[in-house]
């Protein structure tokens, strides 16, 4: 498999993230065999130091440095937010204008990772805004409903919480279609059934920040794989 790569020089390389793909190795998941780390160290001959994530099903723009010294100067950029993101996601419903969603978030522990974590932490303050881009109405029903209603929407985390963007439009009432997690397992199945599509709706469409070292500012973007694609176009999007 070859990656997309979107931006690359002496100092560090961007990717466009395949939907269902890990970052890296992780021992919750010792079946897998591909992962976005080893398959870019491979494709361009270099190791690569990861500076953030993007959770598996989630696709789009995906940042590494080429040496720890540029990491440790990218890794300070996201932990100060001085990086901005912008995601796409198809949700279920209505979603129009602009927004916060101002809704702490508990810290979610893994049964396995976390066993000896903390588990009664005060929750963590988690900051979405979004933005509502288009929106259709399908002749197909789930449930008590004759239709189906879908909106585009842009989401710019202001705090990078695990899942804090499918728990955000969870508690809003408007799930990410395709989030098997967070989401409604009936949408999630009418949606696969009339579109094909079977994926998580999330995309890492822009990451902006600056270059760690001639300190110019960058905005990389990420295509939008088939099933995004063709889900537009059923959509009339």
């Amino acid at each position: 498999m070859t990656l997309e790569i979107l931006y690359q020089d002496e100092h560090i390389v961007a990717v466009n993230k395949p939907a269902g793909m890990l970052v890296h190795r992780s021992w919750l998941d010792r079946h897998e065999t591909q992962f976005v780390m080893q398959t870019l160290r491979d494709q361009i001959g270099q190791l690569v130091y990861p500076i953030h994530r993007l959770d598996r099903p989630t696709s789009g723009v995906l940042l590494f440095a080429l040496n720890s010294e540029t990491a440790n100067l990218l890794c300070h950029q996201f932990e100060q937010k001085q990086t901005e993101k912008e995601y796409l996601a198809v949700v279920r419903g209505y979603v129009t204008g602009q927004g916060e969603i101002d809704y702490p978030l508990k810290v979610q522990l893994d049964k396995i990772a976390d066993k000896f974590a903390q588990q009664d932490k005060e929750p963590q303050s988690a900051v979405t805004f979004y933005n509502g881009l288009k929106t259709v109405e399908m002749p197909y029903g789930v449930g008590r409903y004759a239709t189906s209603r879908y909106s585009l929407v842009r989401l710019i985390p202001k705090t990078g919480r695990k899942h804090q963007l499918r728990r955000h439009m969870k508690h809003i009432f408007h799930p990410i279609l395709g989030d098997t997690q967070y989401g409604d397992l009936h949408q999630n199945r009418a949606l696969t059934e009339h579109t094909g599509c079977s994926r998580l709706m999330l995309h890492a469409e822009k990451l902006t920040f600056v270059h760690p070292v001639t300190q110019q500012p960058i905005t990389l973007q990420a295509g939008l794989d088939e099933q995004w694609q063709n889900l537009m176009q059923i959509f009339q999007w």
